[in-house]
């Protein structure tokens, strides 16, 4: 950025070109942040992405970045930026209800490693998030603080369970939010809502200080407005934790120094079996749209099929019913009648699932990740597919609450994105069109465990070919 950036136009800049406009003095941090308050003093009462509002707290730090970088201080990758995390991030004094009436006054007792590290960034934590009670539906309803609503339009559904993540990003309220991802969390928000989501490797991002879901499928990513912004993130918060044994020791690369655009001989699988079967046809076009993008870009189609899929997809639900009611075992017992009715019949399910079954689809994961490997990625570089089949349901149509007959649709809205969270590979979604209701259209990209820098080389140079990220609801 060579100019000084407008004040009107602050809230439409993504994570990045806010960090660089700060770093270089054309911008403060505080009209960074006066600018995301507006957005959210204006709209949120329509969108309901907000459940903790933290203004003064904001616009201190915001002074304090103003002051330091005034002082010649050294400034962090992301000083300046303000970010809202989706409620289940702990900040230790900070009370985290997990979109929950159980932890409604939960006061937390320590700070999410992940929030540490943006701290030690220099971003600005202006609160807490609405988000599906406890993480655990794809739609983004909540009985207890209220429906999010997509900022495209008000009567569809945000995608969850990260509601308000994605859609306080896509309303231009801040500048990333994080989001949790154990079905399609993070990626099922950014498709219907217009943004660009990451789940990366299973393990890749430290879990500490997180309220859980799923012990083996629950993953930390960010919502933001490109690729270029969920690279930076994930370089900051990536990384082992102590406190977490499960977080991988592999190193962690400067995944920004490789965002060139050039993905000449790239080798995209497009997985032909399960995810495209059954697609809407705007879903389609602008799927294949998408391809030619990718292609003029000089990336290399191929189409191939997937023997495993039925296979990985039971098993993927199997798991999370049985580690979501394990968690969940001594609230359900005392106090059983504080979970939204959907939420307690699916732990209930959860108890009727024998052991034998649970260890059987743990143990076939390895396997299952091996062959699927071998079906889409021998010889290729990142599996494409839609990240949503259909196009966006209303909130109406996806309560489960008010009509059990909704079911169905309620369970489809993940069906493309849950098999990469038993399989653990990184995963990204970035908007690729609309629909002819101006609804959001999300292509999906996936890679090998650990190959982070290709999925986001691929995603960032897609949207270097396209402007859909580009794209600001009306509000």
């Amino acid at each position: 950025m060579n100019a000084p950036v407008s004040t009107s136009d602050l809230a439409m800049l993504s994570m990045t070109e806010a960090a660089d406009a700060f770093a270089a003095g054309e911008v403060t941090a505080t009209a960074l942040t006066q600018a995301c308050l507006a957005r959210i003093d204006a709209f949120d009462a329509g969108v309901n992405s907000v459940i903790r509002l933290d203004r003064d707290a904001a616009l201190e730090t915001a002074g304090a970045a103003d002051a330091a970088r005034a002082a010649g201080k050294p400034l962090g990758a992301l000083a300046g930026v303000p970010m809202m995390h989706k409620d289940m991030y702990y900040r230790a004094g900070k009370v985290s209800t997990c979109g929950s009436k159980i932890r409604r006054d939960f006061v937390a007792p320590k700070t999410a490693t992940v929030l540490q590290r943006l701290d030690a960034a220099g971003a600005i934590d202006m609160g807490a998030l609405n988000m599906a009670e406890f993480a655990q539906n794809p739609t983004g309803h909540n009985a207890h603080f209220g429906d999010c609503h997509n900022p495209w339009d008000l009567a569809y559904c945000t995608g969850g369970s990260s509601s308000g993540s994605g859609a306080g990003v896509a309303a231009r309220f801040f500048y990333a939010a994080l989001g949790s991802d154990t079905g399609g969390s993070i990626r099922l928000p950014a498709t219907i809502c217009g943004v660009t989501g990451l789940k990366a490797t299973q393990t890749r991002v430290p879990r500490t200080g997180v309220m859980p879901l799923s012990f083996s499928a629950d993953n930390v990513g960010p919502l933001v407005r490109t690729a270029r912004d969920a690279a930076r993130f994930l370089a900051l918060t990536a990384g082992h934790c102590p406190g977490d044994a499960t977080s991988a020791r592999e190193p962690v690369p400067d995944y920004e120094a490789a965002l060139s655009g050039d993905i000449r001989g790239l080798r995209v699988a497009v997985c032909e079996t399960y995810f495209l079967e059954g697609a809407d046809a705007p879903v389609a076009a602008a799927f294949e749209t998408a391809l030619l993008a990718l292609a003029a870009r000089g990336a290399v189609i191929t189409r191939v099929k997937a023997a495993s899929m039925r296979a990985i997809n039971a098993y993927t639900a199997l798991v999370s019913r049985v580690e979501g009611a394990a968690i969940h075992a001594n609230w359900m017992r005392e106090q059983p009648q504080d979970y939204a009715i959907h939420l307690s019949s699916r732990l209930y399910g959860g108890y009727a699932i024998p052991a034998h079954l649970y260890v059987e689809a743990l143990s076939r994961r390895g396997p299952l990740l091996r062959q699927f490997v071998a079906e889409t990625l021998t010889g290729f570089d990142v599996v494409a597919t839609p990240t949503l089949k259909t196009r966006v349901p209303t909130l109406a149509e996806t309560d489960i609450d008010a009509d059990p007959e909704n079911w169905g649709r309620f369970m489809a809205v993940s069906a493309n994105t849950r098999p990469f969270n038993f399989l653990g590979l990184p995963t990204i979604s970035l908007p690729c069109g609309f629909d002819e209701r101006g609804l959001p259209i999300g292509l999906q990209l996936a890679a090998r465990p650990f190959a982070e820098a290709t999925v986001l080389r691929a995603a960032d140079a897609f949207q270097q070919e396209t402007d859909w990220h580009r794209r600001a609801p009306a509000l």
